[in-house]
């Protein structure tokens, strides 16, 4: 079983040493969320602090070194007291772009998948009158995947290639990560408020 040698809210106050914008702070604490609620669709409820704490970690390089994205990330964490196998799980997220390392665990393929999906997610939930994933449908996500021009950013190949890796169709990754932000999306935007922003 795989236990975080640091507790939530040592990890927040990690995150927030790095990260001031409000959208990386907001991203971090959806990926966050949304970790919890695949290890406890996953079967993994006994692992769901560390599942939900490395996806809470896991762009904590991003804003202040962009360049070295998951290659800052070791020694920052290590810092924080970070464990070495969460350290590995946080940087195989970047694997094939900004990491050689490798995603092995289901926990590691799922954060791979579902970081840039919730990226894709968020930025069409906000096109919609009700900027919110509450009344989002596959069928929506799938024509924003389609169109490359929209949040350019979100690599559609990560997403397909973490579709792969975890052995499923790209609708049930859709399907699920839009469960699990609808799971979490209150909560987020409470935190964000509650942080001032």
């Amino acid at each position: 079983m795989r236990t975080s040698r640091i507790t939530r809210e040592q990890a927040l106050d990690l995150l927030r040493t790095y990260n001031k914008e409000s959208f990386h702070i907001q991203h971090a604490l959806t990926v966050e969320g949304v970790m919890r609620w695949f290890a406890q669709e996953l079967g993994y409820e006994d692992e769901i602090d560390y599942w939900g704490i490395s996806g809470l970690l896991h762009d904590i390089d991003f804003e202040m070194y962009p360049e070295e994205h998951c290659k800052k990330a070791p020694e920052l964490l290590e810092k924080g007291g970070v464990g070495e196998d969460m350290i590995h799980t946080v940087c195989s997220h970047g694997y094939g772009i900004c990491s050689d390392v490798e995603p092995v665990h289901e926990m590691e393929k799922v954060l791979f998948a579902a970081d840039e999906l919730t990226g894709l997610i968020w930025a069409a939930a906000l096109m919609r009158p009700s900027k919110s994933t509450m009344d989002m449908e596959v069928s929506s996500v799938k024509k924003k995947f389609k169109d490359k021009r929209f949040a350019a950013g979100c690599s559609r190949d990560v997403i397909r290639t973490g579709a792969e890796r975890l052995g499923w169709e790209l609708n049930d990754v859709f399907g699920k990560t839009i469960l699990a932000m609808r799971s979490c999306e209150e909560q987020v935007q409470n935190e964000m408020k509650e942080m001032g922003f």
